[in-house]
């Protein structure tokens, strides 16, 4: 019989676990998942807003090409015709479920699971629904249960916080009190995703699935905190991105990852087909030792998230080149940071004019402070990922390459 498949996706972590490297981090659970799975450290979002990142995982395909650029709750809508995981398990006879949250369209019922429940976005909640429905689950199954955990806002009486002063702050934040707090918050926030992680963990266990289930964790972009969620900044656009597997597959893995890539891999792990129209690539073979075609770089874009914001991405081991398509401010913020208290002491540069070109060395630069788009001394690097973006846009007919002024949705925008 085929590999039951259980995906775990969160909101708003990036890659924020201690696991990752901040060890300040209290996700013990998901840490004990790397360490029985595969942790991916090069898994980066195709768009950084949270609907269109959650379509390119669904269905394998870029934002702009799957029609899903701007957030469900803002009017867009992942178009009904468009295939995804769900279909593709369902054709294979899978028993396809999602159990809460789901930001891929407005009518859930579009996106044709065989059964769903929504009544909660609680992380524990959704994990008591699916570690109850384990018990009569037709096999083989895929569960996509969705938290509405770590989004903001933090504050919520059954988190528990951590002390301001014992939390590790990543270099991109100002260290400040407002941001310190904020952090301690979004600890407490980990916190309970990671003990209903390990909940669903439990649930496995008891229902028999261990040893027959293919486990995913995963996240849609960055943490809610300014220069991360909602930029191409590699805080922004670095997901989590841990896999168990029933063959024992461990380690850590650090190619270069797409997060158009998760859904072809798993119809490969399935034996099931995979659509001729997915752009991503799978990376099964990375782990089985099958056919597998490294990437050279990855792409990412961001089009609308409160405002329009239109600019794209590419990624190599080394470099990172960003073109932005209007004026911005050097960091955005979504509306929920905004209403952050660690929106409240933002960095001296958060309101410059941002550049239409960025272009950084990541290795001696892995916090993308140095813009060097004007260093002569690496302008055959910047123009060779110039051009290699812009072929990337013709080659999936980018409409932003036609015009600026894409089509927004009548109930934010008309």
């Amino acid at each position: 019989m085929p590999y039951n498949i259980v995906q775990l996706i969160c909101h708003d972590l990036g890659q924020e676990l201690a696991c990752y490297g901040n060890r300040t981090i209290p996700s013990a659970h998901l840490d004990r998942l790397a360490e029985e799975g595969v942790r991916f450290t090069r898994y980066f979002a195709a768009s950084t807003p949270c609907s269109p990142s959650r379509g390119c995982i669904m269905t394998g395909k870029y934002a702009h090409s799957n029609g899903l650029i701007g957030l469900v709750n803002l009017g867009w809508d992942l178009p009904p015709s468009e295939r995804t995981l769900v279909d593709c398990l369902n054709e294979a006879g899978y028993h396809t479920a999602n159990i809460g949250l789901q930001h891929e369209r407005k009518d859930r019922a579009q996106n044709r699971y065989a059964y769903q429940w929504a009544e909660s976005n609680d992380a524990k909640a959704v994990v008591a629904h699916l570690a109850d429905y384990l018990k009569t689950v037709p096999e083989p199954f895929y569960i996509n249960a969705g938290t509405g955990e770590v989004h903001l806002t933090f504050e919520r009486d059954h988190y528990v916080f951590d002390d301001p002063r014992d939390v590790e702050l990543p270099p991109y934040l100002p260290d400040t009190p407002e941001v310190r707090l904020e952090r301690a918050r979004f600890h407490g926030a980990i916190r309970y995703l990671d003990e209903a992680a390990g909940a669903l963990l439990e649930a496995l266990d008891a229902s028999g699935h261990r040893d027959d289930t293919i486990v995913v964790f995963t996240t849609d972009h960055g943490a809610a905190f300014p220069r991360a969620k909602s930029t191409l900044f590699d805080p922004g656009i670095a997901t989590t991105l841990v896999m168990r597997f029933p063959e024992g597959f461990r380690g850590v893995r650090n190619e270069l990852l797409s997060n158009i890539d998760l859904m072809p891999t798993l119809l490969e792990a399935a034996g099931a087909p995979i659509p001729e129209d997915v752009q991503g690539r799978s990376f099964y073979g990375l782990l089985s030792g099958g056919a597998y075609t490294p990437r050279e770089v990855v792409f990412s874009e961001k089009n609308f998230h409160d405002e329009f914001d239109p600019c794209r991405m590419v990624r190599t081991e080394r470099y990172k080149y960003i073109r932005s398509f209007t004026d911005q401010v050097r960091i955005p913020l979504p509306k929920d940071i905004k209403r952050s208290i660690a929106s409240k002491t933002l960095r001296p540069d958060a309101n410059e004019p941002r550049p239409r070109e960025e272009f950084y060395d990541l290795e001696a630069d892995p916090w993308e402070e140095n813009n060097l788009a004007d260093c002569p001394d690496l302008a055959d690097v910047r123009d060779d990922l110039a051009r290699r973006l812009e072929d990337w846009m013709c080659e999936t007919n980018d409409p932003i390459l036609e015009s600026v002024d894409l089509p927004c949705p009548p109930e934010q925008y008309a």
